[in-house]
This record gives C-alpha cells, sequence and structure tokens, in this order.
C-alpha cells in the first residue's frame, strides 16, 4: 500500500506543511516517487511520521527529535531539561488561572500588577501604575509588604477622596486629607522598618529608584494630590522622629 502526502498526513493526524517541514529537518525520509512525480509513502513513513508527531505531542523540540529517538546518551538530560520546563510552565498557568479567579471574583482591572489581583478595587489607576513600577524596583519580599500594606489599609473613602481631588483644590482641603493620611503612613513605616532604608529591598540602585520614582508620581499625580502624599509623609515621618528624606517613597 502506498499513499500521498496528503493522506499520509491526514493518515498521523497531521498536515501536509508538517510533512514538508519533517523531509526538510531531516526527520522523515523521502519516499520513493511514482513514475508520474508523486510520491509514494509506506508504512514505514507512517510509522516514523506517527513517532515524530509523539514526540512533538511531548514538546520536544524539532532540533531534538533525532537525539531522542536514537537513545543517544543525552537523550535522559534533554528529557529531564524538558520536564523542568513543563513543570515551569505548569506553575506558570496554574498562577495565571489563580489570578484570573482573583480578577473575576474582586471585579478588578485586567492590567492589575501581579500577586495584587485581591486588592485591585483599593488602588486608583495612579497606584496601580505606581506598584506595576514597584515591581521593577523592589525584591518579591517587599512587593509581598507593600501587598499587605493594600490589604491592611482602612476605609477607602479617603483614597477615594484624594483620587478626585483636582488639581486647583483649596489649602484647607489638602491639609484635611493630608492628616487624615498621615497616621496611615506613619503605621506602615513602623511596621515595615526597611522603607526608610530600601536599599537591601531594592532590584536596582537607590539612586535609579529614586529617580525613577520621581518622575513616576510627577506624572501619575496632579499637583493638589501630590502635595497631600508628601504633606502627609513627612508628618509621618516627624511622628516617628524619622528623616522625611530617607526613602525613595517619602
Amino acid at each position: 500500500m502506498a499513499w500521498s502526502t496528503r493522506e499520509l498526513a491526514e493518515l498521523a493526524g497531521t498536515t501536509v506543511r508538517s510533512v514538508r517541514l519533517y523531509h526538510e529537518r531531516g526527520l522523515l525520509e523521502e519516499p520513493d516517487r511514482r513514475p508520474n512525480g508523486y510520491k509514494q509513502y509506506e508504512v514505514r513513513h507512517l510509522l516514523s511520521l506517527l513517532r515524530i508527531r509523539r514526540l512533538s505531542e511531548l514538546g520536544v523540540p524539532l532540533s531534538k527529535i533525532d537525539v531522542v529517538r536514537e537513545g543517544d546518551s543525552s537523550s535522559p538530560e534533554t528529557l529531564r531539561a524538558l520536564d523542568a520546563e513543563l513543570a515551569a510552565s505548569i506553575e506558570r498557568q496554574v498562577k495565571a488561572r489563580s489570578a484570573i479567579a482573583a480578577i473575576l471574583s474582586d471585579g478588578g482591572p485586567v492590567d492589575v500588577p501581579e500577586g495584587f489581583e485581591a486588592v485591585a478595587s483599593r488602588l486608583s489607576s495612579a497606584d496601580s501604575s505606581l506598584v506595576h513600577l514597584y515591581g521593577r524596583l523592589y525584591t518579591q519580599e517587599a512587593m509581598s509588604d507593600l501587598r499587605r500594606m493594600v490589604e491592611s489599609d482602612g476605609s477607602t473613602l479617603v483614597g477615594d477622596e484624594l483620587d478626585a481631588l483636582p488639581p486647583d483644590a483649596d489649602d484647607g482641603t489638602r491639609q484635611r486629607l493630608a492628616d487624615q493620611l498621615t497616621p496611615e503612613i506613619a503605621r506602615h513605616l513602623a511596621s515595615h522598618p526597611w522603607l526608610t532604608s530600601p536599599g537591601a529591598r531594592l532590584s536596582t540602585s537607590e539612586g535609579a529608584a529614586r529617580e525613577m520614582f520621581a518622575d513616576a508620581v510627577v506624572e501619575l499625580y496632579n499637583p493638589a494630590q501630590l502635595d497631600v502624599l508628601q504633606r502627609a509623609s513627612r508628618a509621618a515621618h516627624e511622628t516617628l522622629g524619622l528623616d522625611p528624606g530617607s526613602t525613595p517613597s517619602s
């Protein structure tokens, strides 16, 4: 019995294009041709193609299929490396499913920073953007602390009012909001002393972190909001007897 390329592909559950690719890579032997020039595949070609397909389904790269198929001495190492890649892929997928479930449950934005899905509703657009940047500046341990800070924050009413604060807000309104935010900031500074000396928790230089943070807050918050945050931060530092300039997030 002999089959055409199309028939062989259908029997193996693949495509003509894949069969041609396997020929190009030297994985599948070229068959004899009929007098009219058409290829005629036999059972041995089908079996070879099925084995190639099986290894491909397991995730073996085309460049490694011959090594694994022929039982080369490096074959076990190739399979162990593939297994490690699959394990990492499964872990990423499990994390992604967990994140999606949290987003759907909480109704937060889809692009919420990783690890903050369950508290997305507590973050304003500016806060969420800042957390994205923090993810590039701080270690995972520091990001875990930041997530706990968001989780422990009290009423979101102050945050909502700060989000809606117009650029020309009067001084009295600014000071009132700063006074309301001060205890919360002071509590975070007291609970997480590394905030006043973040060097060990940074994945970049402290100078670069300060520069990125300074540029970001100017773009993300309007002048009145920035003024409120600066007043509250200074007051919180003073309450704890700390240098107001001791942390890039001050």
